[in-house]
């Protein structure tokens, strides 16, 4: 089986070594990639105030499958009796950035973004249900995001970076600099646009950030989170602000001991519910449900010890409290009485709702009494539900022809000390239960986050593998999200050690209820992941083989490197420089000469968020101590990948390298050759 040769593409890293071998195509990969590469994804979804109609952004798929390119609104109605219709802009449709929905107060109308007439820069338009008719209401120069419709129906705010037209999100590829090196950085701002005019006006300052916000029911104030600075690095330190719109005068309404998102105004405008909770990544929000009063006092968690973590919040109509939340690895949605704390359960399902983000939540009328959503699980895949809340429909068939390539799901739990745990354990396909087989433990990225039962895309790579004759378990170890706020905090300061034993107690328990041959154990994550792959096998000899995907190796090094270093300090307690042991103690380098496992180590040459020379340290590492290890930098990609013939690289190299190391000689039919082309 041939090597693939490296490529060190890195800032202040080796020149690039070409590579020249040529993929010998693998049938039964390319089958197991379909379900991957071509499932129809929702974007967003949403429901008008009143319930009756609905909206949703579709994800077009590259010819190549697996990456978005563009996107389209589609508009249909909750009770499934209208046939969905395509949104036309100027006189086009496809091919195209369409996002941004926000329905008017009269239910006639829904704001939106596209880059119909210039493409790269998008604009804010306005589609007329009534007479089937899009305006275009600004025309402006900058990236644009999060329209809101004020409750007078006259104004729609924005989110406005003026002169930026890529989002330069520290997930995005980062731009390599030269010369003399500065801060430098362009600040999101909050603007209002009249849609009468068009007229634009930014009522926030020039130094600072605005990442989320909400209107009062008064259409008088905005309330928003948002740090000077820069933005990709200060999410974590964000405060909550309000903004009297006539005077463009602020006030400080809370400075939150951890991170803050999806604020929310109270519909008699003397409330704000916002979520608070340790999180890892600006866009993946979790925690417990806070309110605060528009004055700025009494901060209150009306979650407080909840085995669940919040990560949507809205109030309805009469006063009360939709919370959409992960339990248990779940979507649950409840409704918190905020008069009495009393709550109700609506829903509560092995499955992963959303109405565009990560982690679970939903769009909803204004009554609450109907909501939609975007719903799937491993084993159904997308699509859009709309209807009463609880008795929903579904209003979209996208998916009818894909098919799982993987055998049964199990949802397991185990004990850990104090914890009780849980994952998800995925079985080959085609299984045999007098058979053993090898199994992948894929560790998710974070570490606030969690493993939902959800249909996976191109960037869960190991789910290409149960067709190949693979167990894969996703555990969720504690610092992860699904129960109490104490949970996702008991990692604090202590990465690698009881979240590890955690992951370790969890392949227990597998060995213990499946047919997993404990002689040949995989491991393999990305981010937080691929640290914990990089940490693991420096802590034991379990596994047969790794790969390690934008991994961190040296935490006092990575402080250094990283271009989010704030998100640091709550899990560590100080920074690198104030206690540069508790660093030392859970870095992988510490440790590295007792690493025996062969390890694949992936890398993006423009990652901000986990930079090459991390990957780079770990690999110099295991080729000067002789362990077999390979490294691959893609170039022009970031933390997340943006070109699908990279990620079909990384799922095809995530194949060999396993079934070099995993698989019996009878399983080795194929000796396989992978390209790489693309650095």
């Amino acid at each position: 089986m041939s090597q693939s040769i490296l490529i060190l593409l890195g800032a202040c890293l080796l020149s690039a070594t070409v590579a020249t071998a040529k993929p010998i195509p693998q049938p039964n990969v390319e089958n197991s990639l379909h379900p991957l590469l071509f499932v129809q994804e929702f974007g967003q979804v949403a429901i008008s105030l009143d319930g009756k109609s609905l909206a949703w952004v579709e994800m077009q798929i590259d010819k190549q499958g697996g990456i978005t390119t563009y996107q389209d609104i589609y508009l249909g109605s909750t009770n499934n009796l209208k046939k969905p219709i395509q949104l036309v802009v100027n006189g086009k449709k496809g091919h195209f950035y369409n996002n941004g929905i926000s329905w008017s107060p009269d239910n006639h109308q829904f704001a939106f973004l596209s880059d119909t007439e210039h493409p790269g820069q998008q604009q804010v338009y306005v589609f007329n249900v009534n007479t089937n008719s899009t305006r275009k209401i600004t025309n402006l120069n900058g990236l644009i995001s999060s329209p809101r419709w004020s409750p007078d129906g006259k104004n729609i705010a924005i989110l406005f970076t003026e002169n930026l037209l890529e989002d330069a999100g520290p997930s995005a590829a980062q731009t390599s600099h030269s010369g003399v090196i500065k801060d430098s950085y362009y600040e999101q701002r909050l603007a209002i646009v009249n849609i009468s005019s068009g007229k634009l006006r930014k009522i926030t300052p020039n130094d600072l950030f605005v990442y989320e916000y909400d209107w009062t029911p008064d259409g008088k104030q905005l309330v928003f989170t948002g740090a000077k600075g820069n933005g990709n690095n200060n999410w974590f330190i964000a405060k909550l602000f309000a903004v009297d719109i006539s005077s463009e005068k602020m006030r400080t309404l809370y400075n939150p001991p951890l991170q803050i998102g999806r604020p929310s105004v109270s519909p008699d405008g003397k409330n704000v519910a916002f979520i608070m909770g340790l999180n890892s990544d600006a866009v993946v929000i979790g925690g417990d449900v806070y309110v605060i009063s528009l004055a700025g006092t009494d901060a209150r968690n009306i979650t407080l010890n909840r085995k669940a973590t919040a990560s949507y919040v809205t109030w309805t109509q009469d006063g009360n409290i939709i919370d959409v939340e992960n339990m248990d690895g779940k979507s649950s949605i409840i409704r918190i009485n905020y008069s009495n704390g009393k709550i109700d359960s609506l829903f509560n399902a092995e499955s992963l709702i959303s109405s565009g983000s990560f982690t679970p939540s939903i769009s909803i009328s204004q009554d609450g009494k109907k909501s939609a959503f975007s719903q799937s699980s491993f084993t159904k895949p997308p699509e859009i539900w709309a209807g009463e809340t609880g008795k929903w429909l579904q209003i979209t068939s996208k998916n009818v022809t894909i098919k799982p390539t993987w055998g049964e799901i199990k949802n397991l739990h185990w004990r850990n000390k104090d914890f009780t745990l849980q994952g998800w354990l995925i079985y080959p396909q085609n299984f045999d239960p007098s058979k053993k087989y090898p199994m992948i433990v894929d560790v998710h990225g974070g570490p606030s986050y969690g493993i939902q039962s959800s249909w996976p895309n191109i960037y869960k790579t190991s789910m290409a593998l149960p067709a190949k004759g693979y167990f894969i378990f996703f555990p969720n170890p504690r610092g992860s999200f699904g129960n109490t706020q104490a949970f996702t905090q008991s990692n604090k300061r202590d990465f690698g050690y009881g979240d590890w034993q955690d992951i370790i107690s969890g392949i227990d328990e597998v060995l213990r209820i499946a047919p997993v041959d404990s002689k040949r154990l995989g491991i393999t994550g990305w981010s937080y992941g691929g640290y914990m792959t990089m940490w693991g096998v420096t802590q034991s000899d379990r596994f047969k083989a790794a790969i390690a995907g934008a991994g961190v190796s040296n935490w006092i090094s990575y402080y250094g490197e990283n271009s989010i270093d704030q998100w640091m300090i709550p899990f560590f307690g100080k920074s690198m420089y104030d206690d540069p042991e508790i660093y030392a103690r859970s870095s992988p380098i510490t440790f590295i000469k007792n690493v025996k496992t062969p390890t694949l180590i992936i890398a993006a040459e423009g990652d901000g968020e986990c930079p090459v020379p991390q990957s780079y340290e770990f690999w110099h590492a295991l080729k000067t101590l002789g362990v077999p290890t390979e490294l691959v930098v893609y170039k022009n990609e970031g933390h997340h990948f943006t070109n699908p013939e990279n990620m079909r690289d990384v799922i095809h190299r995530t194949t060999v390298w396993f079934d070099r190391y995993l698989k019996s000689p009878s399983d080795k039919t194929t000796s396989i050759v992978v390209e790489s082309n693309n650095y």
